[in-house]
This record gives structure tokens, C-alpha cells and sequence, in this order.
């Protein structure tokens, strides 16, 4: 008996092709792809203050392209292709129509759909690491670190623990979606990356207000959304297993919000919005490497605990140790990152159901907990030791940090372009750097005394 036409085999939809997996592993990148862009984008954007609006999206766009192009260059090979050492594949790269159309290593998809699912979320980590140096990297020293770091620690990381032939994978490492791989190695990264980088001015790191708290509410609401396709699409299948994580995904990061919540209203007497927001986030990051792999009442324990503990550490062992005093995170990604990636690792060893890893992992759920401390010790020495050796590299060709020139003056002076042109609050109404006037031409005067809201009259 003949299939029906739409479950024929033709060239361009061989036996071995799942069209349904196809089409949600597409749909769950195009998710994750949105909380870079626009997500994170209009987080950053609205969550500093105005006179790094630009400079801090602009920094997100920029690596979400670079890091493509980088992607299928080389990038991909190195982390998913042959072995070239234990910890790392062989360069090479992602474009050939041979090897695009092909089936890939896991499940009932092409190699094009895996190289694209795996590219939105080597661009989130860079992102992520952003975060820690907003307000003061210089963004010529930025644009050389994304390649740098993407080839040269990220790439390690990826291959070790995700790819068949990596060393961790072997040992049965359970890291679901990328509770180490993108959490624990951006905020780790990141808080390296910022060490070397060094400060924001003593003005912004004394207040640094956000510039649109509805706008980064905005932002939060798609990196919250988004992770249905970060933690959905990592079973490579529409599976029961897909919707368990999905729904894990929701419950944690729900109750650990809750939780934060409850905490800043006990201890600061008000409820806040930012405060809610970093507890979205550390519950996201904490159920990321255990969302297939849990039962619900685990994923609510492990929202309790991610609402509270990078609470603590944020908070409290923040502000008595000093060197991480020292240490300017601007989004304090060591703690919704690192500590929560890490948190959420240990946690999967202990709450990791048998039966669940055998949906996915096809091994044992025993004897997890050393192996899932092995890897984080070796995340952590990744990248402190990698991403030290780039940014003391990127030094001698140009400055990581800012001149105090454009510290003070920002956006305009880096980018010649503001966020708001409003008249007032300090902001300047027409910019030297983004006038069509010329330097020796005089602004006129219509144009200068113009108040907000007034109607701006060109001569």
C-alpha cells in the first residue's frame, strides 16, 4: 500500500527524516535565537543606565552576527565534528551542500537544522558574558574577543560534554541543555573577562539605574518565553521527554522568581522588579541541565533553592568578600549564571530519575554526583585560564577598557548615537557626532532650544 503523498520519500525528504522533529528542532532554535535577538537586546538596552542604552544592545547584536559567521566557518566542527583531540574536533567548515543535507549525529534531522539549533545557543553564551562588562569595554576590544573566545574556550567546553566523542560525554555527564556549557561558562567567563577589563567609573558603579524598567520587563518576557525552545528542543525529538522539560522549564523558574521575591520583601521591605527579574533568571539557569531529567516536585525544590542561594551569595557573601568586590559584574552574571549553573548541576546528580536519563541519555542515573562536579571543575579552569589568556592578548592590539572620555560621556562618544533624543535630564539634544552639521557650523538656534515634547523647526 502506497503512504500517503506528504509521508513520500523524495530528495528532499529522505526516509530518514522526521518532518514533525524537523519542524519543532527549527521552531525551538528560532525560540532560543529570540532571546538574543530581540531579548537580550532590549534587556540590556533598558536595564543600564541611558547613556549605555546603545552600547549595551548594540553589544548583543553584534556578537549574535559574528558568532554565526564564525559558527559555520569553523566553530561548529570544532565542538560537533571529528575528534582532532580529546577535547576538542577538528576546524572546519559548515557550508558544503553535501554535508548540510546530510543526517546528523542525534535523532531524525539534518546537519543544516543541528548546525543552526547549536548556533543560536553558542551566541546566547556570548551574550551572557556581556553582560558582565556592560558600561565600560571598549567595543573594538569586544569584537576581537567574541571570535576569540567563541574558537578557543567555548568550542572546548561544547565538545567535551556534548558532543559523542567528548571526554565528559563519555562518563555520563547530564548536562540537559547547557546548565555548563552556556551558564557556567559565560558567568565564569564573564567574571574573568571583567577582572581584566576592569571597572565602570565610581559614578555608575555608585548608581546605575535602568532606563526602562517596562522595556526590560519586555526583554525578560522573551528570555523567559524563549527557554520553551532551549530546554523543549535538546531531546532532538518531539517526546514526552520534550514536554517534560518544557514544563520543568515553567515550574522552577516560576517558583524561583517567588521565591527572590519573597526574600527582598523580607530583607528590604519592598518588592522588586530587578530583584524578580535576576530570580527569573537564576531559576532558568538552574533547571537548564536537569529539565528532561527531573520530576516536577524536584523542579520546585530546585526553584526554591535558585531562588534563594545566588540570592545569598548576591546579596549577602557579595558584599564581605573582597574580591569579588573588587570585580565589576555589571549584571552580576557570576551569581545568576555561575553560581546558579553550577547549583543546578549538583542538583541534577541528586535529583536525576533513572528511568528519565534512559529517555535521553541512554545510561544510568547513578553515581551521578561525581561526575557532575568533574565537570564543573573543568569548566571553571576552562575558562578562567582561556578567557585570561584572550583578554591579555587583545591588550596588546587594543585597550579593553574605555578612554575617560567616553566612560563619561557614552553612547555619543562611542557610537555617535543616543537612545532617547529627548531635551533634558542631562542629555545632550543635538550630538557633535551625529549632527549633519558640520564641526564649524553653527547648530541653529531652533534646533538647540527646542524642549521635549516642542516642535523642532530646521533652518
Amino acid at each position: 500500500m502506497a503512504l500517503p503523498l506528504n509521508l513520500a520519500t523524495d530528495e528532499g525528504s529522505p526516509d530518514w527524516l522526521n518532518k514533525g522533529d524537523n519542524a519543532w528542532q527549527l521552531t525551538a532554535a528560532t525560540l532560543v535565537g529570540m532571546q538574543s535577538v530581540p531579548g537580550l537586546v532590549i534587556l540590556y538596552g533598558s536595564i543600564v543606565k541611558k547613556k549605555w542604552a546603545v552600547n549595551s544592545a548594540f553589544m548583543a547584536l553584534y556578537a549574535f552576527a559574528a558568532v554565526l559567521i564564525c559558527w559555520v566557518g569553523w566553530g561548529y566542527q570544532m565542538a560537533f565534528g571529528d575528534k582532532f583531540i580529546p577535547f576538542l574536533g577538528q576546524p572546519d567548515v559548515a557550508l558544503d551542500q553535501k554535508f548540510l543535507l546530510r543526517r546528523t549525529f542525534v535523532g531524525y534531522l539534518p546537519n543544516a537544522t543541528m548546525v543552526y539549533f547549536q548556533f543560536v545557543f553558542a551566541a546566547i553564551t556570548l551574550i551572557l558574558i556581556a553582560g558582565a562588562l556592560l558600561g565600560r569595554m571598549n567595543f573594538h576590544a569586544w569584537m576581537i574577543f567574541v571570535p576569540l573566545w567563541l574558537t578557543f574556550s567555548y568550542t572546548i567546553t561544547a565538545y567535551s560534554i556534548w558532543c559523542p566523542t567528548g571526554w565528559l560525554y563519555k562518563k555520563g555527564i547530564i548536562d540537559y541543555s547547557g546548565g555548563y556549557v552556556i551558564h557556567l561558562s559565560s558567568g565564569v567567563a564573564g567574571f574573568t573577562a571583567a577582572f581584566w577589563v576592569g571597572p565602570r567609573t565610581n559614578k555608575d558603579r555608585e548608581r546605575f539605574p535602568p532606563n526602562n524598567i517596562l522595556l526590560m520587563l519586555a526583554g525578560a518576557g522573551l528570555l523567559w518565553m524563549g527557554w520553551t525552545g532551549f530546554n523543549g528542543g535538546d531531546p532532538y525529538t518531539v517526546s514526552v521527554d520534550a514536554s517534560l522539560a518544557v514544563l520543568n522549564t515553567h515550574v522552577c523558574t516560576a517558583t524561583s522568581l517567588l521565591v527572590w521575591l519573597l526574600l527582598d520583601i523580607i530583607f528590604f521591605g519592598k518588592p522588586s522588579v530587578i530583584g524578580a527579574i535576576q530570580g527569573m533568571i537564576t531559576g532558568l539557569v538552574c533547571i537548564t541541565p536537569a529539565a528532561g531529567v527531573v520530576q516536577g516536585w524536584a523542579a520546585i525544590i530546585m526553584g526554591m533553592l535558585s531562588g534563594s542561594i545566588p540570592w545569598y551569595t548576591m546579596m549577602v557573601l557579595h558584599k564581605k568578600i573582597s574580591f569579588l568586590k573588587h570585580v565589576d559584574d555589571t549584571m552580576a552574571i557570576f551569581h545568576t549564571h555561575a553560581i546558579a549553573g553550577s547549583l543546578g548541576g549538583i542538583l541534577t546528580g541528586i535529583f536525576a530519575e533513572p528511568k528519565l536519563c534512559r529517555i535521553f541519555y541512554l545510561v544510568p542515573g547513578f553515581k551521578q554526583l561525581g561526575v557532575q562536579l568533574l565537570g564543573i571543575l573543568f569548566v571553571v579552569f576552562t575558562n578562567v585560564i582561556m578567557t585570561s589568556i584572550i583578554c591579555v592578548v587583545i591588550k596588546f592590539v587594543v585597550p579593553l577598557r574605555l578612554s575617560e572620555e567616553q566612560l563619561s560621556t557614552g553612547d555619543d562618544a562611542i557610537h555617535g548615537e543616543e537612545a532617547y533624543a529627548l531635551w533634558g535630564d542631562g542629555e545632550k539634544y543635538q550630538s557633535r557626532h551625529n549632527s549633519f552639521y558640520t564641526a564649524d557650523q553653527e547648530i541653529p538656534q531652533s534646533t538647540k532650544s527646542a524642549g521635549a515634547g516642542g516642535q523642532v523647526e530646521m533652518a
